[in-house]
């Protein structure tokens, strides 16, 4: 298979994961970076041994052929548009920009151009999204009928060293982490037809914890912290979305579904494995190890995580080297910007909807992805 040359622009804190898994997957090549501030480039061209160019030189580069867009999200259409526009193929970290609009116009411009563009997340493809999927289409759990989505926390504030944006427009807990929950959600159950929410501001002020220059600036919330939602799925499921960084603590699973023949818990959609709880209609939990599937085995665990946290499976790349395959072949790929539009449309409904206090409908139409086969998903590594 080609190896096509990859650009990242964006070189802040979730650029290090990507440049330290892309040498373990086949047909892609990490060959320069760019950052609005050189010294950031600079210090992540230097630990990576790849050359670092401002954002326009990486553009013109003829080696580069596919963008990673790891700016924040007020940037992110600028840059993937100009990308699309320089001829490149096109992977850009969630949410796909901070418009349904403007999600619009790169599809489209991507489409024009015979490009490919992806956007994260690309988590669903892991050991535990594609067992949880099989499990789902093989009707272990019968129809899925209802379920539950929950991410709470107490905000970013602790750890991120400069974690403003989080609490601007574009941020917040639904377009920030809402991309897993619901990227995952439609790859098991499909599209969503409509929306119903609430949504608050808990905290007016947060103050920076996380250690750095912005340690004890106050910021100040724009955006919602809490958000309750209804997502009606147009093969029927009703699923209650709650997601908030107003919680300092609680139990609940990310994901459960509930079917006619039994339940399952989904593993967290933030990461690639984590094993599967399933039951047989009013049976006792059972426990499904995606660890030994491709991309399924523990391999990373965050510096801010307590010593008693286990680590866990993050092979970001895999969507970026999936597209990468689908490019050189002129085939679908499946973490692609269609599905994101779709997930951005349903994000930006939960907040209308939530402001408005009305069903707001969801328009794009969008097939489930196609599941991804282990084999096929064991060919994108190298040497495999």
């Amino acid at each position: 298979m080609k190896t096509l040359g990859v650009g990242i622009v964006g070189c802040g804190v979730i650029s290090g994961v990507y440049m330290q898994n892309m040498p373990m997957f086949a047909g892609i090549e990490l060959r320069g970076c760019a950052d609005v501030r050189p010294e950031a480039a600079q210090a992540a061209a230097a630990k990576f041994g790849i050359p670092a160019y401002s954002v326009d030189e990486l553009l013109k580069r003829d080696d580069i052929d596919v963008i990673v867009n790891l700016t924040i999200p007020a940037t992110h259409f600028a840059v993937s548009h100009a990308a699309l526009t320089a001829g490149k193929h096109v992977f850009s970290e969630k949410p796909l920009c901070v418009s349904v609009e403007d999600g619009r116009r790169l599809v489209a411009e991507a489409e024009a151009r015979g490009l490919s563009l992806g956007c994260a997340p690309d988590t669903f493809l892991g050991a535990g999204g594609r067992l949880a999927r099989r499990m789902i289409d093989e009707g272990r759990i019968g129809k899925v009928l209802s379920g539950t989505a929950i991410l709470l926390s107490h905000g970013m504030e602790h750890w991120h060293p400069d974690p403003e944006f989080f609490f601007k427009p574009g941020g917040g807990p639904i377009l920030d982490l809402g991309p897993y929950y619901i990227g995952a959600l439609v790859n098991l159950l499909g599209p969503i037809a409509r929306v119903q929410a609430q949504t608050a501001i808990g905290f007016a002020e947060r103050i920076v914890t996380a250690k750095g220059p912005r340690t004890g600036d106050a910021i100040r919330v724009e955006v919602p912290t809490t958000v309750s939602a209804l997502l009606d799925f147009q093969a029927g499921a009703q699923v209650t979305l709650m997601m908030s960084w107003d919680v300092w603590k609680h139990g609940h699973p990310p994901i459960e579904l509930y079917g006619t023949e039994g339940s399952m818990r989904v593993p967290d959609p933030n990461f690639f494995g984590g094993n599967i709880e399933f039951s047989e209609r009013d049976q006792d939990w059972q426990i499904a190890d995606p660890s030994a599937l491709p991309f399924g085995q523990p391999n990373w665990r965050s510096p801010n995580w307590p010593a008693t946290r286990p680590a866990q499976a993050n092979y970001r790349c895999l969507g970026l080297a999936e597209l990468a395959r689908a490019a050189t072949q002129g085939t679908a790929h499946r973490s692609s910007g269609k599905l994101a539009l779709h997930v951005l449309e349903a994000m930006f409904a939960i907040l209308e909807a939530g402001e408005t206090r009305r069903v707001v409908q969801v328009g794009t139409q969008i097939d489930r992805p196609l599941a991804l086969p282990d084999a096929e998903a064991l060919a994108l590594l190298k040497g495999a």
